[in-house]
Parts: structure tokens; C-alpha cells; sequence
């Protein structure tokens, strides 16, 4: 034990220590923490509690709470494009700037927040317990809730920036776009007749992993590449292709076979449950 200890600390004493001071990050404790009991409540407690008990009607709170996201979305995809994308990065090979240079710190922040909305995020799945939607509370639902943000918190813990943050701001992009989808859903029926989009939230969700596959694929074929954290490009990369196929086969099945076409919506949607967003009259559904 004394020796895993020690590898531990030797491990972690190369993190960045710009992030150490930031709520959740001092230690991998919290984090791991938080996501099993999310863990335990959306796959054991929550479905017990409401067993006997009717959906809760949470409609306004789904308003507020989508709309909120938005808004923090678009913030966080503000300040990556601020603090390097669009201030500096060659969108190739960016390592992460380890100084105290204030666009380097800034690009700690967002990437704080990145993670931080994460946990928030963790709503998404209560709101379908709540809401006695558990046939939406599939694996592949928790899997993204879930692992995703545990792997992105050891990213912004040890590489907040450089090349590996491009997918944090396509993905944050994206959530602009499905929480803006699933607040007019939450509004009711009103406004169905705005949600003509649907089916291209599948779309958009296709060619975030086409660019973010993309984009990482150069440092397989640059020549020399200094970004400090290689392990997380081959994640990024393999995070990509996987959310790619299994996107595919929603689109094939939802829009080309037609086993799954949109219908004619008389009640209001549910809170568009996302593996990143694949929606289908109003549930997210994915094999």
C-alpha cells in the first residue's frame, strides 16, 4: 500500500498545478465520489423512491434549467475561442501553455467550467427519474454521464488547453444547440411547430465527431508534435470514432430505414435526453 501511495503522489505531483485550487480538483476523491452516487441513484435509489409515487411535474424547472445551459454553453464556447482558438492557436499541433501568461490562466478557467458543467449536466438524468422516464436511463446514457466526465476531469487536471481542449469546444458548441432544442421541447406544444430541426441535431451531432476525429488525427501524421499528454489524444481520438458509429446507426435506422421517423407531436417532448444529443420524438433513443 505504502508503494501504490507513493506512485500515487509521484503521479499526481505532475498535474497542473494552476487547476489544484479550483472546487473539485485538488483530488480525484470528489469527483469519483459525486459519479457514483450518481451512479447509485439514477440505476438503484432514484427508480425506488419513485416506484410508488407519480412523475413529478417538473415542465417550468426543465425551462429554466435547458435555457441555463445555453446560456452557460455558449459562455464556455466564449471563452475557449478567446483564450487560444481564436487568440493565438494554429488549430495543428497547439501544446498547452503551462505559464502564468493570462491567456494561458484563462484557458484554466474554461476549462474549469468545462468540467464543472459536467456534474451539472447529471440533471439531465435525474429529471428522467423524477419524471418516471426510466426507459430513457439506458447504459449508453450513464456511460456518457458518467465515464466521459471522469476522463475529462483527469484532461483538464494535468493538459487544461493545447490541441485536446478542441473537442471541449465543439462539444460545447453543440449543447448550444440541444439545450436550445430542448427548452422550446419543455415549453409544450406551442411550440412544436419550431422544432422542425430535430432530425439535423443528429446531423450536427455526425459532424462534431467527423472534426473532432479529424482534427486530432494530425498528430499521427505530423512530422514532430510537442502537445505534452499524448494519452489524450488517443482517447479523444477513440472517443470520436466510437460516438461517430454509434451515431451513424442512429441515423441509419431513425431516418433511412424510417424505423424510428419523427411523428406528429400532440403532448410536449420530454427534456431531450443526449448520448451528445440523438434525439427521436422527443426521447433520445441509441443503440
Amino acid at each position: 500500500m505504502d508503494s501504490l501511495v507513493n506512485m500515487y503522489q509521484d503521479f499526481i505531483k505532475k498535474a497542473d498545478p494552476r487547476i489544484s485550487s479550483y472546487p473539485l480538483m485538488g483530488s480525484p476523491l470528489p469527483m469519483t465520489g459525486i459519479l457514483l452516487g450518481y451512479i447509485y441513484f439514477v440505476l438503484s435509489l432514484g427508480p425506488r423512491i419513485m416506484a410508488n409515487r407519480k412523475p413529478l411535474n417538473l415542465r417550468k424547472f426543465m425551462i429554466v434549467y435547458n435555457s441555463s445551459m445555453v446560456a452557460l454553453s455558449l459562455y464556455i464556447v466564449y471563452e475557449f475561442l478567446m483564450s487560444g482558438w481564436l487568440t493565438g492557436y494554429t488549430w495543428r499541433c497547439d501544446p498547452v501553455d503551462q505559464s502564468q501568461n493570462p491567456m494561458a490562466l484563462r484557458m484554466v478557467h474554461v476549462a474549469w467550467v468545462f468540467i464543472f458543467s459536467k456534474y451539472i449536466e447529471l440533471l439531465d438524468t435525474v429529471i428522467f427519474i423524477l419524471r418516471k422516464k426510466n426507459e430513457q436511463v439506458t447504459f449508453l446514457h450513464v456511460f456518457h454521464h458518467s465515464v466521459l466526465p471522469w476522463s475529462w476531469w483527469w484532461g483538464a487536471k494535468f493538459g487544461p488547453g493545447g490541441m485536446g481542449s478542441f473537442h471541449a469546444l465543439v462539444n460545447s458548441i453543440v449543447h448550444v444547440v440541444m439545450y436550445f432544442y430542448y427548452a422550446l421541447s419543455a415549453a409544450g406544444p406551442a411550440y412544436q411547430k419550431y422544432l422542425w430541426w430535430k432530425k439535423h441535431i443528429t446531423a450536427i451531432q455526425l459532424l462534431q465527431f467527423v472534426l473532432v476525429s479529424i482534427h486530432i488525427s494530425q498528430y499521427y501524421f505530423m512530422p514532430s508534435c510537442g502537445y505534452q499528454y499524448p494519452i489524450f489524444i488517443h482517447l479523444i481520438w477513440i472517443y470520436g470514432v466510437i460516438f461517430f458509429l454509434l451515431f451513424s446507426n442512429f441515423w441509419y435506422h431513425s431516418y433511412t430505414r424510417g424505423k424510428r421517423l419523427p411523428k406528429v407531436m400532440t403532448q410536449p417532448q420530454q427534456n431531450g435526453f443526449h448520448e451528445n444529443g440523438a434525439i427521436s420524438n422527443g426521447k433520445a433513443k441509441a443503440n
